[in-house]
């Protein structure tokens, strides 16, 4: 069974830092490209963030670019999204996806909150 369950979320004030983490299981992760998404009250989900499963590849959306840095650890099946100089509108669910061919997965969400 597919499963990506993501974690690091929170509260934090602008400027600041919060690190998401993505862990996986029920599929071979080093054959998956990894990405996050986010989704603010009221908008589409986009994607925030792209990885390709050997992390040779990466693809950022150009609101966060210099800011946020994807990574991962197929030794461990996580996937991580490292968030600095976060801004009010940073505000969102954020999202850890698991795609290869027509597959795709996935997790519940953790919410980040930027806000003094």
């Amino acid at each position: 069974q597919v499963q990506l369950v993501e974690s690091g979320g929170g509260l934090v004030q602008p400027g600041g830092s919060l690190r998401l983490s993505c862990a996986a299981s029920g599929f071979t992760f080093s054959s998956y490209a990894m990405s996050w998404y986010r989704q603010a009250p009221g908008k589409e989900r986009e994607l925030v963030a792209d990885i390709t499963s050997f992390g040779g590849s990466r693809i950022y959306a150009d609101s966060v670019k210099g800011r946020f840095t994807i990574s991962r650890d197929n030794a461990k099946n996580q996937v991580y999204l490292q968030m600095n100089s976060l801004k009010p509108e940073d505000t969102a669910v954020y999202y850890c996806y698991a795609a290869r061919g027509s597959f795709g997965s996935w997790g519940q969400g953790t919410q980040v909150t930027v806000s003094s």
